[in-house]
């Protein structure tokens, strides 16, 4: 990996209660120690907590990616249908292009655990060169829709989302992003592989 490779991640989590402190967080912890495993590239971590107020979640995504220049934002947490669920809609609000890949596999990967996993209104958009994506709530959740799901003999049954992110951060400008393979191998076509 050359130097130059550093990715500056934003991660949100998008809480009433954990924001106001009546619990602590646990979705930036969740985040940020499966992304410190995960990528091989120096990270530097731009941390988030807010309510749940679209306003503040639409000023705090744009801050995020026009000011602080994140890469890649991560949100956790206000994807359902209760009327406090924004996180979606002020990620939408804030986008140039929606990519509903992302969501319809989160979905998908959820769909094995519970049927709820429906109601999930979790999106993914692209914002001048910063990727962001709407994650679960719940640290065993995160680290299934980034990871993906494997048989107890290794074999995959339901692609992580994160194996697509470092060819769509490449696409839209941003740095190369390396993983560890022992949790997720990013996917690239064989023209957009760096040599080392």
């Amino acid at each position: 990996m050359s130097n130059n490779d550093q990715v500056k991640i934003g991660m949100v989590s998008v809480s009433d209660r954990a924001s106001s402190g009546v619990y602590e967080d646990k979705g930036i912890p969740a985040l940020k120690n499966w992304i410190s495993k995960t990528l091989i590239n120096q990270v530097e971590f731009v941390e988030r907590l807010i309510p749940d107020e679209q306003e503040t979640i639409e000023q705090t995504l744009r801050d995020l990616s026009d000011v602080d220049g994140c890469d890649l934002i991560l949100t956790t947490g206000g994807t359902g249908p209760s009327p406090r669920d924004v996180t979606p809609d002020a990620t939408v609000a804030i986008a140039d292009k929606v990519m509903p890949g992302f969501g319809e596999q989160m979905r998908q990967i959820s769909l094995n655990f519970v049927p709820t996993a429906i109601l999930s209104r979790q999106v993914a958009v692209i914002r001048k060169k910063t990727l962001i994506i709407n994650l679960p709530g719940q640290p065993k959740s995160i680290q299934e829709t980034l990871e993906g799901l494997k048989d107890s003999d290794g074999k995959v049954i339901s692609h992580g989302i994160f194996a697509a992110v470092p060819y769509c951060v490449d696409l839209i400008g941003g740095p190369y992003i390396e993983t560890n393979e022992d949790y997720c191998k990013a996917f690239r076509p064989k023209s957009a592989i760096r040599q080392k």
